[in-house]
């Protein structure tokens, strides 16, 4: 009996994720100038990860 495809492991360990943990939307946001201090999390702009 085979494996279903969506069951077998991904072979690109590397692979690009197109969600970015919040931290890390933070810490892009900061790098492009666009957070401020003391701004709430909650509800920040949606984010591309870096290319």
């Amino acid at each position: 009996m085979s494996q279903h495809p969506s069951l077998k492991s991904s072979k690109s360990v590397g692979a690009k994720r197109s969600v970015l943990k919040r931290f890390e939307r933070i810490k892009l946001l900061k790098a492009r100038g666009e957070w401020r201090e003391g701004q709430s999390p909650l509800g920040m702009p949606k984010t591309k990860p870096e290319a």
